[in-house]
């Protein structure tokens, strides 16, 4: 009798245990789950802090190289850039307000003042927008551009083209194109591909501190101009299909009367001591299948104070902003409602 007692109680300490520790499991279970989800949300914590901070210093550490600045206020930028009781002061004054109260322009972004202001203007804008390649960009591989104005089509005397302030040429201009076409492709590529428009951003302001990569892409629109110009001058000679009105207006000058005297007078110089002139504008819209607006303020109340470059444009192509003071340096305009 004592012994099944003791059986008896034994049996009933190992229940009372077994549920103990059952109990004791799921509350361990739950107790280690809740450490690791906030062991997640800590770290998740951290590499978010981590990452913003690393956001942070790469921009401190390239917005001083950066050569499109961030915004400003228009009509601060107007008084502390246009003081004074000039006559020109005043016209460029009231363009402004004329931009601010009718165009609804609130801000600008200003773009560093060398030759190849207007390129950078519109590149920077094609790419902060996530514009896509042109369509006939799409349809041939640019990296073949140089290959085949050198050796499909006979045109050797490319290697006398000169990039910018380089003033390069000779017969490694060929490799150094292709390198721009390169630079030019891989930065279109992965601008138009990122979807979130902060982190679009932040890579456009790390690309445009970069000044040897950045002239390698205004090298190789320039290069693609004169493709453009090499086609279309082929075409004329064979009569070919209807062309665009502005290559005729681009080859009727003396000094650019074909693609050889287009290069050597006018594309080598720009960046250098030259910069794009109103018909190269035209080519330039046109190549990369962009409706240019252009706000021309020392030509306020007048005609030519808002201009499309080209005029003959494809209702499909998206449109950027440009304005200009003096037709030399050009600013983005930023549009609030």
């Amino acid at each position: 009798s004592g012994r099944h007692e003791v059986q008896s109680w034994t049996a009933a300490t190992r229940r009372s245990l077994c549920l103990v520790w059952q109990k004791v499991k799921v509350q361990l279970g739950m107790s280690f789950l809740v450490a690791v989800f906030w062991y997640c949300r800590s770290l998740y914590n951290y590499l978010a802090r981590l990452l913003k901070w690393w956001t942070s210093y790469l921009q401190r550490r390239f917005l001083k190289n950066v050569s499109v600045s961030p915004e400003v206020d228009l009509l601060g930028y107007c008084r502390r850039e246009w003081k004074g009781d000039t006559k020109q002061a005043k016209h460029i004054r009231e363009a402004y307000e004329d931009l601010f109260w009718t165009y609804h322009i609130k801000y600008l972004r200003q773009v560093r003042g060398d030759n190849y202001s207007v390129l950078r203007a519109v590149l920077f804008q094609i790419f902060s927008q996530g514009i896509p390649f042109p369509s006939w960009m799409k349809e041939r591989d640019i990296l073949k551009l140089p290959e085949k104005l050198l050796y499909s089509q006979g045109c050797n005397w490319i290697q006398q083209y000169s990039f910018g302030p380089e003033r390069y040429t000779g017969p490694n201009a060929f490799g150094k194109l292709r390198k721009c076409m390169e630079a030019l492709k891989t930065s279109w590529t992965e601008a138009s591909s990122i979807r979130d428009h902060e982190e679009r951003g932040n890579m456009c302001n790390i690309l445009f501190s970069d000044e040897i990569k950045e002239h390698k892409l205004y090298e190789a629109i320039k290069f693609v101009m004169l493709y453009e110009v090499v086609e279309a001058y082929e075409q004329m000679k064979n009569r070919q299909e209807h062309l665009p009105n502005l290559f005729r207006l681009l080859l009727a000058r003396d000094s650019s009367s074909d693609p050889l005297s287009f290069m050597m007078n006018h594309l080598n110089a720009v960046g250098d001591s030259g910069r794009l002139e109103q018909v190269e504008m035209l080519l330039l819209g046109y190549v990369l299948e962009v409706k240019i607006k252009i706000y021309r303020l020392h030509k306020f109340n007048t005609e030519k104070f808002q201009v499309n470059y080209p005029d003959e444009y494809k209702r499909e192509w998206q449109e950027i902003s440009l304005l200009t003071e003096d037709d030399r340096y050009y600013h983005i305009p930023i549009t609030r409602t």
